[in-house]
């Protein structure tokens, strides 16, 4: 029988554990451990890293995985690389189920930023009040432009205040709404976004908002995907495991 193992943390993670359950897969979905309170899964939950590469193959060959779902973050680009190294050198099976980016249309104002620092570059200048849509992570770095008022939104309270000398502090859990994101915008006098490009719709009202009020936003770009097989949907996983040609292996 097929052992599946899903790095998650990503909406599609949870779609895909669910769709496994459905079909009496054996799964295991594994979290960063950077949420306190994650969803429950219909599938077992292992939480906290591997301790690098040589961690991962060692869990892979003790637990018997048969096939390796790489379904974190599009910004996770460490633990992509790390996934696609451990599959090749324990023989088993891989692939990537990551969400479309998002693509600027009519009516966006967008200027593009390779990385985090690159967009604390890009805030120099006068002060403004500048929403950080980025989790809570890279946060302290923006520290560097203190001249700005930030607006910030977690999905967990944080146990130490974020570094920023002047902020506001919104704790919330998606899917957001246009509506609710253009209230919010309004309310906190927003005018500029900060993103990097997640893709998905769940946390895609921020730029709709945004657009609609006529708001620039800096968006991050993704670094580059690793080498390996994609997909963009669970119907494609539930495919590629019905056709895999290490099946039960």
């Amino acid at each position: 029988m097929s052992h599946i193992l899903i790095l998650g943390g990503t909406t599609e993670a949870s779609a895909l554990a669910k769709a496994l359950a459905e079909r009496g897969e054996r799964a295991v979905l594994s979290y960063a451990g950077r949420t306190e309170n994650p969803r429950a899964q219909p599938v077992p939950v292992r939480v906290g890293g591997f301790g690098g590469i040589g961690g991962l193959i060692d869990y892979l060959r003790q637990e018997g995985v048969t096939h390796l779902v790489d379904a974190t973050h599009p910004f996770a680009a460490t633990m992509s690389a790390h996934a696609v190294a451990a599959a090749r050198e324990a023989g088993i099976a891989h692939i990537m189920l990551t969400r479309p980016g998002w693509v600027e249309s009519s009516g966006d104002h967008w200027t593009h930023v390779s990385d985090i620092a690159g967009a604390v570059a890009a805030l120099a200048g006068p002060a403004r009040r500048v929403l950080l849509a980025l989790g809570r992570m890279h946060v302290d770095a923006f520290a560097a432009r203190p001249q700005h008022h930030y607006l910030l939104r977690f999905v967990d309270m944080p146990e130490e205040t974020p570094g920023l000398p002047q902020h506001d502090l919104v704790v919330d859990r998606g899917p957001f709404t246009v509506e609710g994101d253009m209230a919010l915008m309004r309310e906190h006098g927003i005018d500029l976004i900060v993103s990097k490009n997640a893709g998905g719709g769940g946390a895609e009202a921020k730029l709709i908002a945004a657009r609609t009020l006529g708001l620039p936003v800096l968006m991050i770009d993704r670094p580059p995907c690793p080498a390996a097989r994609v997909t963009h949907q669970v119907a494609g996983v539930l495919e590629w495991l019905d056709h895999s040609a290490e099946r039960g292996v």
